[in-house]
Formats: structure tokens, C-alpha cells, sequence
């Protein structure tokens, strides 16, 4: 006699899968406290500047040599300081970054004995420094001022400096910091700045290279944070002007414009400089044939001084060569306006699949940006060709010499997408490298998709790094704290999955872009926060996003959405079904099911994240009409799901087996 199965038997063997625990717990995820901050006068609840925003400035005025012969910069600044905030400052802190590169720092002491990219041992580097004064412009009527000095005395601390006054700087009120400084130059400055050697000529490249204003904000206070190479930099917004004087055989290039072009280049290269104005085309200003030629020159011995300036920037940097090709061309920016693109580069990097396609890079980069986020600020877009793999200033950036093809587009473009972030929209990268490196990743893979029809790009499964994604460092840390082998991912790579995801699973492209262009537009310019960018893009794209905050940025927390159970209603296929899907992990998302049935067809529901706001599980009726085959969720690979073999459902065969 066969034996006969009981049908809760029947249902259980026929769901297909044995049920796993969940660890999602809908209460924590869903914490309507996790990020609620109150709105102050200063920083608004929406995310946006509040009305009585402040923040301070800086303006310098520079001069500076470089000395090749004796391996040294040394120079001038005079910082005019302005205390917009609503406190006295009795003293004020800057930045001497250049004392990182030297084995007595900070950076030096905690970089590991296998070293590492931002490290700097080996070098007796650093600043020397002289001359300090601080003056005060004090108002004796409505028409005169009368300079006072309140300098006090001065302390160095590793990568800072403190000036104490006599007497406060008083809200509103404005000081002349100058000094003079020096140092040598390292061959390379923890992949920010340093010498490469070329047929033609050392290429200096020069950053950090003049001590530079802390931010004084309202979240902080003073911000001084040691520079230790890790973590990139925080700055106020001024104007520059700065001259920098080398050996007349010398090419300059530097963030800004150019302002005496008649005293440093020749008649010919005026001329040229003004045809790559206004030509989609590259045109060459010094061709590899011209390299070192004293006609290429003004005048072939002595110095010459380049004077440049650069408007409502946070930085500047530069670098020089006897050794450069120079090439450009337009950018067309979206208000009509023009810039100028232009590369630098060594006899050794020439060449159509090399760096003679750098410019068009820079001009493609800079005009897809303009378009997506918002237009480019700065007149020149220089990319220059040196020992620096990759790094980004205002205006200007150090791309590896020995780029070429994939690898120079990509890191071209992602150094001048920094120009927006941080450059542009002034996060703290010393605490927060995601709001810039992430950001950045995220728009680099738009860019990439849209360069010539996507020469360069390469489509990636999302679901394929789920394994490498997690159990890492969380992408809320400063930087030094998370470990360097886990720092692409915390710092660049999973945050900008995360944008992807908000802009393609949660939020929808519209919206987001929406929301995106807000918080920068809010923020150009100015120093916002994480909460201002979580915030923000609530406000704008009207969805709160706790949730995704919470488990993405905050927390390490996976995503594991599976497909449970089908049963039929009345155990009749034809007369619709009930599916059960459920989250297994801590962090919900939205999700994708597809179906498929026996007849052939093929159907889709979507559901938004707040279903999880239930539970773990969530049960919905599908109006089938025959037999389902298969049951999947996120069909398309589109969630760094942790496990796919739960992600479909196909019914079981069962044989009853022979016999008594």
C-alpha cells in the first residue's frame, strides 16, 4: 500500500527552499532618530545653507622661486584673513603641509614599515620659516584705516602652525599673516607633488607649497587635524594671485589664468594659444621639435617670472619643465562661455595613443560635468604629464606620465571631477574622503558611459562584488583610520556604488539628478557636512533616506533579498498565485520580481523599500494563469546581493516512490 503525503508535507517539500533566519530587523533599520538634527540659523534642517550661513575667507598674495640647482622653493605670502563668524579669534592656525614630508612628522612616524602611497620616509623635508607678522586694519573713522600689528608669537607643531595676537580679531575685522618660507623638494611627496626626470628635463610638480589657512567653520571650531598623507585637505576660499620665478628655459603651468603671457612666451605661442581658443581640434603651443629650442624662449638665460591668478578658489598648484609638449583646445560650457583645455607633457608620453589624446580628454571631461552638475569655474584645465599617478587641484591636475589609452582617460577624468567635488563644493577631506572620492567615482562612471560612445567603458555586475563589499571597513571613518588595503573600497568604490543605487533603484534618475544638483548648487562653494548632503538630498528628491544612510554609509550592514515561497490560490495555477519574499540581511532595499509561467509569459512587479518597514517577509498575490516556472528577484544583477542562490524559485519534481 503507497503511503499518502499529507499536504502540509506537499506545500513544504513544493516551496523549494528551506527557510533561512533573517538578521533584518525592520525597527533598527527604519530608526525615525537615526539622522534628525534641528535645524540652527546657520545650517538649515532642509540641508541647505541656514540664513545666517557664515564662513571665513582667505586671499593670498604670492611669490615664490624655484631654485633647480639647489632642489629648493622658497618664497613670500602675505594671507589676507577675514573673520566672518560671529566669535573673537585670539589666534589663528595654518596649515604647513610640506613638514609632512619629513621623518620626524607625524605622517612620517605612523606610516607602517611597508610603507604605502601617502607615506614619506627618508626625507629630511619641511618648511623653513621667517619673518612672521600679523597686522590689523583698524578703522579710525568712516574714510581711514590704520595698520596695527598684533602679532604676539607663533608655535610650529608638525603640520601646524599657531600665530597668537595681542589682540583678538573681532567678528567682521580682517589681518595680514605674512611670512617667508623655503623648502626642498622631495622626488615624491606622498603621490602629491615631485620630480620626474625626463630626455628634456626634470618635470617639478608643486602642491601643498605655501602654508595655506585651517578652516575656522561652525561645526567645528578650528579644524587641525595633522596632514599624515592619508587624508586629503580642508581649505577656505579666496582669491590668488602668485608669480613664480624660474630659469628662463622653464614652461609654467598653474591653477587660473595666465596674466602675463607677453613677458614669458613668444609671439608664435600667443598666436597659437589664441587659435586653441576657439578649436574643437587639439593645436599644438610647443610641438615635440620645438622642446628645448632657445627660439621656444623669450630669452634663454637668466629667470623669468609667470604670474597667474585664480578667483574664489580653495588652492592653487603648478608645475614647470624644460622638458613640456604643450597642446589645447576649447571647452564649451553650457552658458555659452569658453575655457581652455590644455595637457603638458614629456617627448616620452607623446603620441596619438598616449598623451597627444590628453586634451581631448580634459575637454570632454570638463564639458560632460559642466552639463550633469554644473559649469566649470575656471578659465584653464590643465592636465600635466609627471611622477604624480593622480591628483587633483583647482583648476589643474597630475596625471602619471606613463598613461596611456583606458588607464589616462580614466584617471584624467576622474582628477578633474574632483574640480566639483571638493573643489567646487568644499567638503572636509581630512575627515571625510567619501564626499569627494566616492562622489567622484559615481559621476566618473556617467562620464565614462557618455565618452565617445563609450570607448572606454566598461559595464560591471554590481552582484559580482557583493562578496568584496562587506565585512570591511565602514565608509564613515577618516580616512588614516580605515585600513589601507580596504581604502579604495571604503573611500571610492562603495560609496559611489551607493549613489548608483539611490539614482537607479531608489530614487529614479529624475529625481536624483534633481536632488544632486541642488546640494551642489546649495553648496558651491561653501563647507557642508555629511548631515547637509543627507539632508539635501531628502529635501530635494521628498524621501526620506534614514534607512539607506544608516546601513550604506554609517554601518556595514549587507543586502540579501530572497524569494521564499509560490503557492496557488486553491491550488489552482490558472487562478492567480501568492509569492513571499523576503530580506534576510540588515539592510532593505527596493525590490525587483520577475515571474515567469509555463504559458509563456513574463511579468514584473516593483516594490518600494517601505515594505520592509513590516517585517522581514512581505507576501503579495500575482494574478498568473498557469503554472509558474520561476520566481526571481532582482532579476537584472543590479543589488550587490551576498546571496544568489536564494534570489530565484523553481518548483520541485517529485516522483512517488515505488513499492508498498
Amino acid at each position: 500500500m503507497k503511503k499518502i503525503l499529507s499536504m502540509a508535507f506537499m506545500m513544504a517539500f513544493f516551496s523549494g527552499f528551506t527557510q533561512e533566519k533573517s538578521t533584518y530587523d525592520h525597527k533598527d533599520a527604519f530608526d525615525p532618530l537615526f539622522s534628525y538634527r534641528q535645524g540652527t540659523v546657520y545650517r538649515s534642517a532642509t540641508g541647505a545653507p541656514g540664513p545666517q550661513y557664515w564662513q571665513n575667507s582667505a586671499d593670498y598674495i604670492i611669490d615664490v622661486t624655484l631654485n633647480p640647482e639647489a632642489n629648493e622653493v622658497s618664497g613670500s605670502v602675505k594671507i589676507t584673513y577675514t573673520n566672518n563668524s560671529p566669535d573673537q579669534l585670539p589666534f589663528v592656525w595654518v596649515q604647513l603641509d610640506q613638514n609632512q614630508f619629513n621623518d620626524e612628522s607625524k605622517g612620517g612616524k605612523t606610516t607602517p614599515l611597508e610603507g604605502g602611497r601617502h607615506g614619506n620616509t627618508g626625507f629630511a623635508g619641511g618648511y623653513a620659516i621667517s619673518e612672521v607678522s600679523a597686522v590689523k586694519m583698524v578703522p579710525v573713522s568712516k574714510r581711514k584705516t590704520v595698520s596695527s600689528s598684533v602679532y604676539l608669537n607663533h608655535i610650529i607643531s608638525d603640520t601646524r602652525m599657531q600665530i597668537r595676537f595681542s589682540e583678538p580679531l573681532n567678528p567682521g575685522e580682517k589681518v595680514d599673516l605674512a611670512m617667508n618660507f623655503s623648502f626642498p623638494m622631495p622626488r615624491y611627496g606622498s603621490d602629491r607633488m615631485g620630480k620626474y626626470e625626463t630626455s628634456e628635463g626634470t618635470i617639478y610638480e608643486l602642491a601643498q607649497w605655501y602654508p595655506r589657512m585651517a578652516v575656522y567653520d561652525d561645526v567645528e571650531g578650528w579644524n587641525v587635524l595633522p596632514y599624515v598623507g592619508g587624508g586629503e585637505f580642508y581649505l577656505e576660499y579666496g582669491d590668488f594671485q602668485y608669480n613664480i620665478t624660474v630659469p628662463a628655459n622653464h614652461i609654467v603651468v598653474g591653477s587660473g589664468e595666465l596674466v602675463n603671457p607677453s613677458e614669458v612666451l613668444t609671439s608664435e605661442q600667443i598666436k597659437r594659444l589664441k587659435k586653441a581658443a576657439e578649436s574643437d581640434e587639439t593645436v599644438f603651443i610647443i610641438t615635440e621639435e620645438e622642446v628645448g629650442k632657445p627660439e621656444s624662449r623669450p630669452k634663454t638665460d637668466g629667470t623669468l617670472t609667470w604670474k597667474f591668478k585664480c578667483d574664489q578658489t580653495r588652492d592653487v598648484a603648478w608645475a614647470s619643465s624644460t622638458g613640456f609638449i604643450w597642446d589645447a583646445a576649447k571647452i564649451d560650457l553650457p552658458s555659452g562661455k569658453k575655457a581652455l583645455a590644455q595637457s603638458v607633457y614629456p617627448k616620452e608620453s607623446a603620441g596619438k595613443s598616449a598623451w597627444g589624446r590628453s586634451t581631448e580628454y580634459v575637454k570632454a571631461s570638463i564639458e560632460f560635468y559642466s552639463n550633469y552638475i554644473m559649469e566649470y569655474t575656471y578659465p584653464v584645465a590643465t592636465n600635466v604629464a609627471g611622477v604624480v599617478s593622480g591628483m587633483e587641484y583647482p583648476g589643474i591636475v597630475f596625471c602619471g606620465a606613463e598613461d596611456k589609452g583606458a588607464s589616462l582617460w580614466g584617471v584624467t577624468d576622474h582628477e578633474f571631477g574632483h574640480n566639483w567635488f571638493p573643489m567646487i563644493v568644499g567638503s572636509n577631506e581630512r575627515k571625510y574622503a567619501w564626499m569627494d572620492e566616492g562622489f567622484n567615482t559615481f559621476i566618473n562612471d556617467l562620464s565614462g558611459k557618455a565618452f565617445n560612445n563609450g570607448e572606454f567603458y566598461r559595464p560591471f555586475n554590481p552582484r559580482q562584488y557583493a562578496p568584496y563589499l562587506y565585512g570591511r571597513d565602514a565608509i564613515m571613518n577618516t580616512p588614516e583610520v580605515i585600513q589601507t588595503q580596504n581604502f579604495g573600497l571604503a573611500a571610492y568604490f562603495k560609496p559611489g556604488l551607493g549613489l548608483t543605487l539611490l539614482r537607479e533603484q531608489v530614487l529614479g534618475e529624475d529625481r536624483f539628478d534633481y536632488a544632486f544638483k541642488e546640494y551642489v548648487k546649495r553648496w558651491a562653494f561653501k563647507h557642508p557636512t555629511p548631515f547637509d548632503f543627507f539632508e539635501s538630498m531628502e529635501d530635494a528628491a521628498g524621501e526620506d533616506l534614514g534607512w539607506f544612510w544608516k546601513g550604506w554609509i554609517y554601518n556595514d550592514w549587507k543586502i540579501d533579498l530572497a524569494v521564499d515561497d509560490v503557492l496557488y490560490v486553491n491550488q489552482l495555477p490558472d487562478q492567480g498565485s501568492i509569492i513571499t519574499i523576503s530580506t534576510k540581511e540588515k539592510l532593505p532595499m527596493p525590490a525587483v520580481v520577475e515571474i515567469k509561467e509555463a504559458n509563456g509569459k513574463t511579468g514584473r512587479v516593483e516594490f518600494p523599500v517601505e515594505i520592509w518597514q513590516r517585517g522581514a517577509e512581505w507576501k503579495f498575490r500575482y494574478a498568473s494563469t498557469s503554472p509558474i516556472e520561476k520566481v526571481t528577484i532582482d532579476p537584472d544583477n543590479k543589488l550587490p546581493d551576498t546571496n544568489s542562490k536564494n534570489n530565484s524559485w523553481s518548483p520541485k519534481k517529485y516522483e512517488m516512490p515505488e513499492g508498498n
